[in-house]
């Protein structure tokens, strides 16, 4: 028990003093902002899902613009002494305008989910679930099993998990997502090898490459990437293939982050070769770049600016997409989002001219 506490006591030091340097924030952006790698404040060395010890109290004690005393003080998600437990709810209300068709109006539960974390042996051997509950029934997302070395500079994972390609974007919709394909609505299954030591930070995975679903045929899908993280910046290098049975699909990116000042940026730019599309019209370029400025504790105005040429082969057929969302964190485990996307296209395309206007809530523990 005292080393529990010794442990806590540690990481509230730790977030404290990251405050005070003023390098604030989370997700992507915010690993840039605190100069940290994504296994920092995620349990996955590649980010995303439960939050670590050091994570939860971030989360608590320094992103929020104000700390409201709660019996829930110092929330870790600890469940007896060998298991973790964590959350993320959203909440939003949209308006999507097309031209030339009637608004969409809607509210909508956007994610549930859940995680669970056993240590077996701790700092060794562990086990992850994250089960998304709603919308519609459950569906895992992840569910894997992760042996550390002795000195947590590598280690082997085997199950569901997402696999390793890029910034993991809290944003699903991104082009720099979707045209890879590879995202955190398509885990796949199979064994991921990881490193890290000092500023390095890598990963391969091999899988079956049908984001979950059925094999179907013997290729396997390979991805890796390799980072290097300094406190003010980073850059990394990813590569992907596909062998799937209608022609392999391959994909090639650069991304990295910046800090200046109160503003991160992010940025990644990938190209990708899917030869299963006949013709060559299986070549994207997909790029992204954003800016988050931290104007205050607990408020962050995020610019985003993104490209996309779904067809590298025909001319004129760029798609564009500008976002500006405001985040504001007022007290722990909250956070509300108002954003307006503008997508523009081909100017005979009404669907590729789309402005959407949200405003989200997003619970989290």
């Amino acid at each position: 028990m005292m080393a529990r506490q010794l442990q806590i006591g540690a990481c509230y030091l730790l977030a404290l003093l990251c405050f005070a340097a003023p390098r604030v924030h989370a997700e992507p952006y915010l690993a840039v902002q605190l100069g940290l790698k994504c296994g920092q404040c995620h349990v996955n060395p590649t980010g995303g899902g439960l939050r670590t010890t050091f994570g939860d109290l971030f989360a608590q004690t320094v992103l929020p613009a104000r700390h409201l005393a709660t019996p829930l003080d110092n929330w870790t998600g600890q469940v007896g002494q060998y298991l973790r437990v964590g959350g993320d709810f959203r909440f939003e209300a949209s308006l999507m305008q097309v031209p030339q068709a009637r608004s969409v109006q809607q509210f909508a539960v956007a994610q549930t989910r859940v995680y669970v974390e056993a240590d077996v042996i701790p700092n060794r051997l562990l086990a992850y679930v994250d089960e998304q509950v709603a919308p519609g029934g459950a569906l895992n997302r992840e569910a894997y099993l992760v042996y550390w070395s002795a000195t947590h500079d590598w280690y082997l994972k085997a199950g569901q998990m997402y696999l390793p390609f890029g910034l993991r974007l809290q944003d699903q919709t991104a082009f720099v997502l979707n045209a890879t394909g590879i995202n955190m609505a398509t885990p796949d299954q199979g064994v991921e090898f990881g490193w890290e030591r000092g500023h390095w930070d890598g990963q391969l995975a091999v899988s079956n490459g049908t984001a979950g679903g059925a094999v179907s045929s013997n290729g396997k899908h390979y991805s890796t990437q390799l980072a290097f993280v300094e406190s003010q910046w980073r850059v990394g290098l990813a590569a992907n293939r596909n062998d799937q049975s209608g022609g392999a699909k391959n994909d090639y990116g650069i991304f990295g982050g910046l800090r200046t000042g109160p503003i991160s940026w992010l940025a990644q730019a990938e190209i990708t070769d899917d030869q299963g599309i006949a013709h060559s019209q299986g070549k994207q370029l997909a790029t992204l770049l954003e800016a988050n400025w931290l104007i205050s504790r607990g408020n962050n105005l995020k610019i985003t600016e993104e490209f996309l040429n779904p067809n590298r082969a025909v001319p004129n057929g760029e798609e564009t997409r500008w976002s500006l969302v405001y985040e504001f964190t007022p007290l722990q485990f909250v956070q509300l989002r108002a954003g307006f996307r503008r997508n523009d296209g081909i100017p005979q395309d009404n669907s590729e001219h789309r402005r959407l206007y949200f405003i989200e809530l997003h619970g989290f523990f």
